[in-house]
């Protein structure tokens, strides 16, 4: 009969090949997609494989789904998805506004958190918030417009793809791969800056969209 500690044991080590499995998959496939050319077939797979694999958080799968879903909608077109991603980003950006709101003028939290609302923490809020704000003004924009063309959708693809490759890439080595090392839990400082590579990348992507024209040159081509 089977020893059910060891039954356990097993059962939570393939919970955590799974987990580093996929975040792994879901990592390399992102980079992928920010590397190769926009639109070819590397891009276009890694891109899907990126989506799939990545479920590291809600904020950071709504990014990527509707980052995705920019690029395989035809142009000038919406549907009903694009009013769920409208209503998820508003259910969450509310939380986070409020919460911002109270920190920013000293109010009693919303939240109960461990942690202290100070230092990097609430600098993370204050992103998020952010992040946030622009993405439910982008979605509205996007609907009311019904649909979005050239320059702009792809600026929308990229930003969305970009930030949640970053947030996924922040998350796996301050939360998952500092928690590997050797003694009590604690994040090198070199942990932060591979986190900075999409956005170094969404930087000299969104200069090329701008100055060269390179969606419409593609297209001709």
């Amino acid at each position: 009969m089977s020893n059910p500690l060891d039954v356990g044991h097993q059962m939570t080590m393939v919970a955590y090949a799974l987990h580093i499995g996929s975040g792994s998959i879901g990592l390399a496939s992102g980079l992928a997609a920010a590397c190769a050319r926009k639109g070819g077939y590397l891009h276009r797979k890694a891109g899907t494989v990126f989506v799939v694999n990545l479920f590291i958080g809600t904020f950071v799968f709504y990014l990527v789904a509707t980052g995705w879903m920019t690029v395989n909608r035809k142009e000038g077109t919406i549907g009903h998805s694009e009013k769920i991603a409208l209503f998820v980003s508003l259910c969450l950006c509310a939380p986070f506004v409020i919460l911002a709101f109270q920190l920013t003028t000293g109010m009693a939290p919303l939240f109960k958190s461990a942690i202290p609302f100070k230092g990097p923490v609430l600098i993370a809020i204050y992103g998020f918030t952010a992040i946030l704000a622009i993405a439910v003004i982008g979605d509205a924009k996007l609907l009311f417009a019904g649909g979005i063309r050239g320059a702009p959708r792809i600026a929308r693809h990229l930003w969305r793809m970009c930030v949640g490759l970053a947030l996924a890439i922040g998350s796996a080595f301050t939360n998952g791969f500092a928690r590997l090392l050797p003694g009590p839990y604690h994040v090198p400082a070199a942990f932060f800056f591979p986190q900075f590579l999409p956005l170094g990348l969404l930087i000299f992507w969104m200069l090329r969209l701008q100055l060269t024209g390179w969606p419409a040159h593609d297209a001709a081509a």
